[in-house]
């Protein structure tokens, strides 16, 4: 874990803190998480390459679809329906986390299992372009029929949140690089302060929830290690014929997801369960990487691999 990575958990887990002890400070930043996660995304996708889409090849449009259809409606729907008959309580919120996009930072952070980079940025662009309508659709069909689903209000917000920053974002690669540029320099200072924004603006409101309710984090922390260790081995397993790197970016792209904007999206729609668990996968999101690594390393799936894109020494 490198120092940014620390750095960040400290101010996500202490603004989180912070939101739930004194929630009455934070009142002002409860109207505007939608748009804090906005200028999350844009920060993030100044740094996503869009020409990775290019590659049609039949092989590669294959494998895209195969894995887009496994992690936008195969997987969620299994787990959602597992935890309906082992723990019912989590059925909605393992739903929205396993429902949710390839994460906009995942291309960046598979570079350190060694993934295929390219691979994984492929699953971040057509996941975030499809979720807005696979996630409110799988919502709908699944849970749909036991309480009031707003469908129409779900997808305007996803696809608000998502399509805008990548607008802006193609915008000023055209005509603005240089500001562009120049707020890229500043990315990580502005992605704090924007994570800080969004916990003040989500947990404040659930604050009474965690006083009653300690338990639930750390209940929510052990799911949340469960379901990441799920998304990496059915990424592992789905792709048995493939070389490493993209057995590695398969996994990579099921659980290095965007779990922030399934913490603003769901407390839009949901109680504080769903952006609880959203919350603490950050955890796993971020540690899982050592074990990932390490066992790969004793099972002997990286003894023989190849560089590939990507690979950082």
């Amino acid at each position: 874990m490198s120092l940014h990575d620390l750095i960040l958990l400290v101010v996500i887990f202490s603004t989180a803190f912070l939101a739930v002890l004194f929630p009455d400070l934070w009142v002002i930043f409860r109207p505007y998480p939608v748009y804090f996660m906005m200028f999350l995304l844009f920060l993030s996708f100044m740094k996503i390459d869009f020409g990775v889409l290019l590659d049609t090849s039949p092989r590669a449009m294959l494998g895209l679809g195969k894995l887009v259809l496994i992690k936008l409606v195969v997987l969620p729907t299994v787990l959602y329906w597992i935890c309906l008959w082992i723990i019912p309580d989590y059925a909605v919120p393992v739903l929205l986390l396993s429902g949710i996009s390839t994460g906009v930072v995942a291309p960046f952070m598979a570079t350190l299992i060694n993934a295929e980079v390219s691979q994984v940025a492929r699953m971040t662009v057509v996941t975030s372009i499809l979720v807005p309508i696979s996630l409110p659709g799988l919502v709908k069909l699944l849970i749909g029929a036991d309480i009031s689903i707003p469908l129409e209000l779900m997808v305007r917000m996803l696809a608000l949140v998502i399509f805008m920053p990548i607008a802006v974002v193609l915008f000023m690669r055209k005509l603005l690089p240089g500001l562009l540029h120049a707020m890229d320099a500043l990315g990580f200072p502005l992605s704090l302060a924007t994570f800080a924004a969004i916990n003040f603006g989500v947990f404040s409101q659930y604050s009474s929830f965690f006083y009653q309710n300690a338990g639930q984090i750390l209940v929510a922390v052990g799911l949340a290690h469960i379901l990441s260790v799920i998304y990496y081995f059915v990424g592992f397993a789905v792709t048995p014929r493939e070389k490493q790197g993209d057995r590695l970016a398969a996994g990579a792209s099921l659980a290095m997801i965007n779990n922030v904007l399934v913490i603003v999206f769901s407390s839009g729609f949901f109680g504080p369960l769903c952006p609880t668990l959203a919350a603490m996968y950050v955890f796993p999101f971020f540690t899982m990487i050592v074990p990932v690594k390490l066992t790969l390393k004793y099972t002997g799936l990286l003894s023989t691999q190849t560089p590939c894109e990507g690979e950082v020494e």
